[in-house]
């Protein structure tokens, strides 16, 4: 009979756990972190070409100081006592369509089948801004620069770089000015050209990004004083001046 649970990703045989058909205690001895993550994803070790972009990607990914909702979230959550387990979740639940979900929207773009006008029409008239581009501070964002020339270097930049970069001129046709590719849609087209399916996009932000969790919930752990608050400076009441009940 069918048992409910089935998976091809790992188990016990032989009183050994493996994935993909590889015992663990092996792997242990023979390769790095960055194989194995590639194994779980892709079922099969990786060559050296894309274990090196896989690396790339993944610290690209690590951190990015402590504005965005992801880290702010987890600060807040171990300052208010909880433990790392809990914080790093809270950090987790921070990731979210504007932050840490570009790379998977924007792989679905360019896995779409769409040509480069087709997709900035389509995007634009339903949606104004199209995930993986654009950049408050830069008019060029020096990782996605960084991301793609390891791709070039690795054999990696491919039909879903160049439709990336396609994108980025019919924006700018169409805007009247530049919006230039960001990191995140870097590597959106670098893990498409990879052979990665678009809906592991925010797995690969959350295996870089959990790391970098860890680390600030540590720092909010053994630096910080508990429960920290919001200045009462950065608030401002807008609502109803104080009334009675009649």
């Amino acid at each position: 009979m069918d048992k409910h649970w089935k998976t091809a990703i790992s188990g016990i045989i032989n009183e050994e756990v493996h994935i993909h058909g590889y015992k663990i205690t092996e792997l242990i001895d023979k390769v790095s972190f960055t194989d194995a993550i590639f194994l779980e994803l892709k079922g099969e070790l990786p060559t050296e070409e894309e274990k090196a972009m896989l690396d790339a990607i993944l610290i690209s990914t690590i951190d990015n100081g402590m504005g965005p909702p992801s880290v702010t979230n987890a600060r807040n959550s171990a300052s208010a006592g909880n433990p790392m387990q809990a914080a790093v979740a809270a950090g987790i639940l921070g990731v979210g369509e504007f932050h840490g979900g570009a790379i998977e929207e924007c792989a679905r773009l360019l896995q779409s089948g769409l040509t480069a006008p087709k997709l900035v029409e389509k995007v634009i008239v339903s949606a104004g801004k199209i995930a993986g581009f654009g950049h408050k501070v830069y008019t060029e964002d020096p990782r996605a620069k960084q991301i793609f020339e390891k791709a070039k270097s690795l054999g990696f930049f491919g039909e879903y770089c160049k439709l990336a970069q396609d994108v980025e001129k019919e924006l700018e046709q169409v805007k009247g000015k530049k919006i230039p590719i960001n990191v995140d849609g870097a590597i959106a087209a670098v893990v498409s050209d990879m052979g990665f399916d678009y809906r592991l996009g925010k797995g690969f932000f959350l295996i870089g990004r959990v790391v970098g969790l860890v680390a600030h919930v540590f720092e909010e752990m053994v630096r910080e004083k508990p429960y920290r608050r919001v200045s009462s400076e950065e608030i401002e009441y807008d609502g109803i001046l104080p009334r009675k009940i009649a």
